[in-house]
């Protein structure tokens, strides 16, 4: 390793988990990039992708605002979302323009490369895949529901989630990063709808298992309704191992602080709880945890503390990639 060369870190997720991550770790010394879900099939995303046959842009939007260096204000004007009783209502700026570029460049990464330059990004931010895809879902119950969005609204047990078509074409750039990696991060994020999505488009998932770098996976703080009601944290990686038919997390980072009550009281009216880390089943996985107080307050909301987390993460880097800090 030269003293010019940093350690690399792939993060691999979506939704807004992933975003509050990176806004700690762009902080660091180290070559960051992420890797992120283009499944989003609501809102703004979802009338682009059907508009204009291009893959949802609201997940990677956030990527990019969160990982710019370019002022406020710019950041601001870039995540503004219009209200109006126009055709322009509920859309958000940066959306409109990533489907520009897109359209200008006839490339959904392309675009996000030159986005990226324009608002001063710290790192790569990649797109799992370059085209659009369709999350579907197997019930409990056999019955099959197509479109991220739907997924949770179910009311129904999830069995397994998969993409369509069969056919998805994999980029080398995400690749590339992960074989490449000194530590891969996976969430926080939605399982179902925002991780997963990542590791089955063709290729990613294979050789995130099969890497050499250490896999770490972060929990979400609290459950999710329609997607992993009543789960613990070992549920979680046992649903990882199902869809990648192998084991292959190394270290889960969990919370060991307490939610204060009147959040929980909030979370419940909504079905969701504190997830429960059930550390003896996950060690019985072979898996080391990490127990730590990671939760920050935002906006009456539970969140991960990104300072806190980014620490924890390098902390685990190899130590002969460290630089000296």
């Amino acid at each position: 390793m030269t003293q010019t060369s940093r350690p690399k870190i792939a993060v691999v997720g979506g939704g807004t988990g992933l975003p509050v991550l990176l806004r700690g770790l762009k902080n660091l010394p180290v070559e960051l990039s992420a890797i992120v879900t283009v499944a989003d099939d609501g809102g703004s995303s979802g009338r682009l992708r059907k508009e204009m046959e291009i893959p949802p842009p609201g997940d990677v939007r956030n990527v990019i605002a969160a990982l710019s260096e370019q002022e406020p204000l710019i950041i601001e004007m870039f995540q503004h979302r219009f209200n109006s009783n126009s055709e322009l209502s509920g859309h958000s700026l940066g959306n409109l323009i990533l489907a520009a570029l897109t359209s200008i460049t006839g490339d959904f990464m392309h675009a996000i490369q030159e986005m990226s330059k324009v608002l001063n990004v710290r790192g790569q931010v990649i797109p799992a895949a370059n085209q659009r895809v369709v999350l579907n879902a197997e019930m409990d119950d056999g019955s099959i529901i197509s479109g991220e969005s739907k997924i949770p609204e179910s009311g129904k047990k999830i069995k397994r989630v998969f993409l369509t078509p069969d056919l998805i074409q994999p980029l080398h750039e995400p690749i590339q990063v992960i074989r490449e990696a000194d530590l891969i991060v996976i969430g926080p994020g939605s399982l179902y709808t925002s991780i997963l999505p990542n590791l089955l488009v063709p290729g990613i998932g294979e050789e995130i298992c099969k890497a050499k770098a250490k896999k770490v996976y972060i929990c979400n703080l609290m459950t999710q309704p329609g997607e992993t009601l009543d789960f613990t944290a070992s549920d979680h990686i046992e649903a990882l191992y199902a869809h990648m038919d192998r084991s292959f997390i190394d270290l889960v980072l969990v919370n060991n602080e307490p939610v204060p009550s009147h959040l929980k009281y909030r979370y419940q009216e909504e079905q969701a709880r504190p997830v429960v880390f059930d550390v003896d089943n996950l060690e019985m996985l072979g898996i080391e945890v990490i127990a730590e107080e990671i939760i920050s307050l935002e906006k009456g909301f539970v969140r991960h503390d990104t300072n806190k987390v980014a620490q924890i993460l390098y902390s685990l880097l190899p130590q002969t990639t460290r630089p000296f800090v």
